[in-house]
């Protein structure tokens, strides 16, 4: 299990800076072009490719683009479940049914996140996916992520553990995110595979 927002060192905080800096360069043509790259590399997994639910995200800005491939997987007949950020900073879960289900919600002074506008599922949700997509920053040889630092996916995947559970864990990241190491705590756990646009890199 991560706890990357309960010791967040200053080693954690300027790769985050860092990553983000990197990001902010990008142009909109950058980012549409990973999107796609993306949505084909992932569904090349066989665990994404086999996969009745997959708990998923929206990326915002100039993160690495999810879209497409939401889509794609709700053509192939997947359910696709999309967070719901609570106020203590716990997920909850609402179902993805097309880019016209999709609310933008502003919380407090962050950025407005896009939110499945439908049903809610339950913080509980997430763990009848077979795959969970996590969003990063960074990750390393070791499968270690990198988080934003918020903590919500530390409860997915204490909730997911709790559960006994033991859903596919995939980040979706840009091809320079990859790096040598992450600062991590000796609890974090690995996720399983890395998508970029230039391919997957599997850990165990």
């Amino acid at each position: 299990m991560s706890h990357e927002g309960c010791a967040a060192g200053p080693d954690k905080r300027s790769l985050r800076r860092e990553v983000l800096a990197a990001r902010t360069g990008l142009t909109g043509d950058d980012v549409r072009e990973a999107a796609v790259a993306l949505a084909g590399r992932a569904l090349e997994l066989p665990e994404v490719a086999h996969a009745r639910t997959v708990a998923a995200y929206v990326s915002v800005g100039t993160e690495p683009g999810t879209l497409a491939l939401l889509d794609a997987l709700r053509a192939r007949g997947v359910r696709v479940l999309l967070p719901v950020l609570l106020p203590d900073n716990d997920l909850d879960w609402g179902e993805y049914g097309g880019e016209g289900s999709l609310a933008r919600v502003r919380h407090g002074g962050r950025m407005a996140l896009l939110e499945p506008a439908g049903e809610r599922l339950g913080p509980d949700a997430v763990t009848g996916a077979d795959v969970v997509l996590l969003p990063g920053l960074a990750v390393d040889g070791r499968g270690l992520r990198l988080g934003r630092g918020g903590g919500s996916y530390d409860r997915v995947l204490a909730r997911l553990e709790r559960a006994g559970a033991r859903p596919a864990l995939v980040v979706l990241l840009y091809d320079a995110e990859v790096v040598a190491r992450v600062p991590a705590q000796p609890h974090d756990r690995p996720v399983d595979a890395v998508v970029t646009p230039s391919g997957v890199r599997r850990f165990r």
